[in-house]
């Protein structure tokens, strides 16, 4: 009987002295918090992390708000009712109001406005529902690319709108295995880079040249500016003739290839693919030469203006075993499938 009272003394002995204990570390830590609050001149900077626990604490023991001393209550309570806003305002995140669109769809319509820099949110709406896309239009305006300029297409639009209307003329020399000169006059459409007209003579003529020009393009399908160089074999009967044919002659500056590019372009492509790797023999075989040159520069050559297309487009084979034809002795080919 004594012995189980002695254990139950020693018992509460040690109870009380814990809860003693942690009593006086409470005391301990209010009397720092007293120094602390006496001492401290600026303004205590707390975190996040140390109003969540204030909070949380005081939610769980509302008779430590006593203890609290770096702050007043009224503001744990503001922190409390801030967190719970915060929270409800996360809960409902993205509940209402407009549906986010994919990025893809985003994309798109930012391409189509800079692709079409003339056209507005109506129009490019009006597309989207064409392909089957059902947005607002409001969403289109929001994602629209914004410029601080009016709306203007650019040179590159602006040169091929008015490709069609304009073709160029040119003479090049040739010289053959006795050292004979030969000409070659080409006429290139700019639209679609076309080689319109390539012939040969040893004496161009200003009534030879017309002839070709009349020969190249017939009276209801002659383009609007034919640029050619300042050459002394475009005289008279050359001007006299295109007029007549409703075209204006435009001869480039003095002493100004460039101003003349394509045809430039168009010779220097017949000469570093064709003519740099044959001996002429005479005007025939010149003749021959070019015009198999012309029909694969036309039917099969591929172009980087025309997004690798040649000037009469060409079809894309993808059934059969791939082959190749020689063209002009092996020096060029062609592939197709068989």
């Amino acid at each position: 009987m004594l012995a189980l009272l002695s254990r139950i003394l020693l018992a509460l002995r040690s109870t009380f002295e814990v809860r003693a204990a942690r009593e006086a570390e409470i005391l301990v830590l209010r009397q720092q918090l007293l120094v602390l609050s006496r001492k401290s001149r600026k303004r205590v900077r707390l975190r996040n992390i140390d109003r969540l626990i204030l909070v949380w604490l005081s939610r769980l023991f509302p008779t430590a708000m006593d203890a609290i001393v770096i702050v007043k209550p009224e503001t744990v309570l503001r922190w409390h009712r801030r967190g719970f806003r915060a929270y409800w305002r996360w809960k409902s995140w993205r509940r209402g109001g407009r549906p986010r669109i994919d990025r893809e769809l985003r994309a798109l319509i930012r391409r189509m406005s800079r692709e079409n820099p003339t056209w507005g949110a109506p129009r490019i709406h009006g597309e989207l529902l064409m392909l089957g896309i059902d947005i607002s239009e409001s969403t289109v305006a929001r994602y629209m690319v914004r410029t601080c300029r009016a709306p203007s297409q650019g040179w590159k639009t602006f040169l091929r709108n008015h490709a069609a209307g304009i073709a160029s003329i040119d003479l090049f020399v040739v010289r053959t295995i006795s050292f004979k000169l030969l000409y070659g006059l080409v006429v290139l459409s700019h639209a679609r880079r076309r080689l319109v007209r390539i012939a040969v003579t040893s004496n161009p003529t200003a009534e030879w040249i017309a002839g070709q020009v009349t020969e190249a393009f017939p009276w209801n399908e002659a383009p609007r500016y034919l640029i050619r160089d300042r050459d002394g074999s475009f005289g008279t009967a050359y001007t006299r003739r295109i007029r007549a044919m409703g075209i204006r002659d435009h001869p480039v500056a003095a002493r100004s290839p460039w101003q003349n590019g394509h045809v430039e372009r168009l010779i220097g492509s017949i000469r570093r693919e064709c003519l740099d790797h044959v001996v002429v023999f005479s005007e025939g075989h010149l003749r021959r030469i070019l015009k198999a040159y012309a029909a694969y520069y036309n039917e099969i050559r591929t172009h980087l203006s025309l997004d690798k297309d040649a000037p009469y487009s060409r079809c894309s084979q993808t059934a059969g075993a791939i082959a190749a034809m020689p063209i002009l002795g092996g020096l060029h080919h062609q592939y197709v499938r068989i």
